[in-house]
Order: structure tokens, then sequence, then C-alpha cells
């Protein structure tokens, strides 16, 4: 019994690493990121970023019309969030603010445009971006090596 404690202490362990730990928040920066980068994409005219597909402010405006925001703001507002926010999470680069927009961007969805999407969908996207904004980018993150670079 106590070769058994004894290997579940050094998984423990080893799980509990900054290491593991860094690798876990680096994967959770990607799926939280790749969420928004896609609907992001969904956005734009064929040929790509910046160019927004005009058919986005129809669907704003009709689709999505409990937004609180005129769809000629809602619309480029939410499609540079949907890039500017990804990209610096992907690199881990000012993470706790990129997931707290993205953490204000789920809550208007839930409430302005899919009310009935919290559970399974919602929730994921915020307990995710929840947990960026209490740990931050982890060791694998650009927010990590300015932070040693600050030390020195």
């Amino acid at each position: 019994m106590k070769r058994l404690f004894g290997f579940y202490d050094r998984a423990v362990g080893m799980a509990s690493s900054r290491i593991a730990e860094g690798a876990a928040l680096l994967l959770l920066r990607v799926a939280l990121a790749g969420v928004f980068w896609r609907s992001g994409q969904t956005k734009v005219a064929e040929g790509g970023f910046p160019a927004i597909d005009p058919i986005q402010y129809d669907l704003f405006a009709n689709e999505f019309s409990g937004l609180p925001l005129d769809p000629a703001l809602a619309v480029p507002l939410t499609v540079w969030a949907e890039h500017l926010f990804p990209a610096l999470l992907l690199f881990g680069l000012a993470t706790r603010f990129s997931a707290a927009a993205l953490l204000v961007m789920t809550l208007v969805i839930q409430i302005f445009v899919f009310p009935d999407a919290w559970w399974p969908v919602h929730s994921l996207w915020a307990a995710m971006a929840a947990m960026l904004i209490v740990r931050g980018g982890g060791l694998f993150s650009l927010d990590a090596l300015f932070a040693r670079l600050r030390r020195r």
C-alpha cells in the first residue's frame, strides 16, 4: 500500500509541476483562441482579414438584433476582437487581459445573442477564460518571458 501511495504522490508531483501546468495552460490558450478565431474567420470576406464580409451587417441587424450596439459598430468590433484577442492568447501576450475580453464577449453572446447556449457551450468558454485570468499564460508564454526579463 505504501508503494501505491508513493507512486500516486510522484504522479501528483509531476502533474503539478510548472512544466505540466505551463503545457496545460498552453493547450487552454490554444483551445479558447481557436473558438474565437474560427468565429472571426466566418465574418471576413473571401480573400481574408481585414475585409469584412458585407453580409455580416445584415446578419447582425436581423439575427443578432438583441445586441445593444448598432451593426455598423458591432460588426467591426467583433471581427477585430475575434482576431486580436485569440492571436494574443496564442502567443501568451497580455493573456489575462485577452481572456477577460473574450469572457466579456462570451457573456454578451450569452445574454444578447444565444441565451439558450449557456450549457454546455458558453459555460465552457467562460470556464476557460476564467482559468486564464486566474493563472495567466503559464510557463510557455510571452508574458512569462517578459516577466523573467523584468526581474533581471
